[in-house]
């Protein structure tokens, strides 16, 4: 993290500043909508919802609340962010898990380059799940991207930089309840 950031409040705009890109009852339409079909996709199975920390931890909660179907809940730290607006390209992974046999659902907060999305599946699939999808709150068109089969897709955004709904800004913004562009 950018201490000098984090140490100037001055340098964060006021979130009542933000251009909202979508609304919180947006969110929640269509986080019910992809809980609906993740539901009628895994009906009588469990599904572990694999969220990647810490921008998918609000969308991950809100999954598995919205699912008819049993659930398990675990997170995976990934980040190739760091305090910055652009991906460095190096994803640093810490993941613990042990996915073999499982229905996985992998979870992201939003698809950029895919370095992270192509970082974590790797790993994933190397431990041979029953089956392994993605979904993701946000698709960033107009980016330079690993290509990744998202098959769980909340919203199409333009190539802007957002934060809001678990997103981030060096560490800030992630408690808003929508989505706001930051530049």
């Amino acid at each position: 993290m950018n201490d000098r950031a984090a140490l100037n409040p001055d340098t964060f705009p006021e979130p009542s500043t933000l251009e909202v890109l979508i609304l919180p009852h947006d969110l929640r339409k269509r986080v019910t909508q992809i809980a609906e079909a993740i539901s009628h996709d895994y009906a009588n199975e469990v599904v572990w919802l694999v969220g990647v920390l810490k921008g998918a931890f609000m969308l991950t909660s809100d999954l598995a609340r919205n699912l008819t179907i049993p659930c398990q809940i675990h997170f995976v730290q990934a980040s190739s962010y760091g305090s910055g607006k652009e991906s460095s390209g190096q994803v640093q992974l810490d993941n613990t898990l042990d996915v073999s046999g499982q229905h996985v659902v992998l979870i992201e907060d939003i698809y950029d380059t895919g370095n992270t999305l192509k970082r974590v599946l790797r790993d994933l699939r190397q431990q041979n799940p029953a089956s392994l999808e993605v979904c993701t709150l946000l698709d960033k068109q107009g980016s330079e991207k690993h290509p990744v089969e998202v098959k769980y897709l909340g919203f199409e955004i333009p190539k802007r930089f957002v934060v809001g709904y678990g997103l981030d800004y060096a560490e800030r913004y992630r408690e808003l309840p929508y989505i706001a562009c930051l530049d």
